[in-house]
């Protein structure tokens, strides 16, 4: 498994677990692989999800250390968006 992935599935459940979220995403990070959460947390899988989103591996790296706000990398053209705008909007605030 990528080493990214596997912090990345760390950080997430640390945010996930303090803020909570009862939908499903799928962040698809381009030459690494796919990162599903849900209720019971993140984990390294390509599961169907509420919403998909797809970055680079520097754009997703900034999102989850807190430096780009997910709405700016989405409105820049960073970060792909496809599926429940509702659940993507939830998880950028999770990820805040």
């Amino acid at each position: 498994m990528s080493d990214i992935l596997n912090q990345a599935v760390t950080e997430l459940n640390s945010k996930l677990e303090t803020n909570g979220f009862d939908s499903t995403a799928k962040f698809e990070i381009a030459d690494e692989g796919s990162i599903f959460m849900d209720s019971d947390g993140a984990r390294i899988s390509d599961d169907e999800a509420d919403v998909t989103l797809k970055a680079d591996v520097e754009t997703f790296q900034s999102i989850l250390e807190g430096e780009t706000n997910p709405t700016s990398a989405f409105m820049t053209g960073k970060l792909s968006v496809d599926g429940d705008m509702g659940v993507a909007m939830k998880l950028a605030a999770v990820l805040a």
